[in-house]
């Protein structure tokens, strides 16, 4: 049985840090390209940050030198830190598995999700 569990979202004014984890069962994301998610109210869901299998990170453009994807498989979980937040970059944040198209990171999850958690910033 899939299980994502997030953990560790938050309030924090705009400029603060927060890091965010992921605790999987039932499958090994050793053998998977895992992605962080995000989703606004009124937004798709998109994908900001993605971790091939070697641990080489990927991140969309409005994430990119503030955001740091890491992944443990051995504990089977998967990191974000953030720093510098901004407003825009409050959402429910979510993992699951991603993929590649042509090099570029795309959405592949399963079917499982898990409930995420709140982000916010604001002053």
């Amino acid at each position: 049985q899939v299980q994502l569990v997030e953990s560790g979202g938050g309030v924090v004014p705009p400029g603060g840090s927060l890091s965010l984890s992921c605790a999987v069962s039932g499958f090994p994301i050793s053998i998977n390209v895992m992605g962080w998610y995000r989703q606004a109210p009124g937004k798709a869901r998109e994908l900001v940050a993605t971790s091939r299998m070697g641990g080489t990170a990927y991140y969309a453009v409005s994430v990119e030198g503030r955001f740091t994807i890491s992944r443990d498989n051995a504990k089977n979980s998967l990191e974000l830190q953030m720093m510098n937040l901004k407003p825009e970059d409050t959402a429910i944040y979510y993992c699951n598995t991603a993929g590649f198209r042509d090099g570029t990171p795309v959405n592949l999850p399963g079917s499982e999700w898990g409930r995420g958690t709140q982000v916010t910033v604001s002053s």
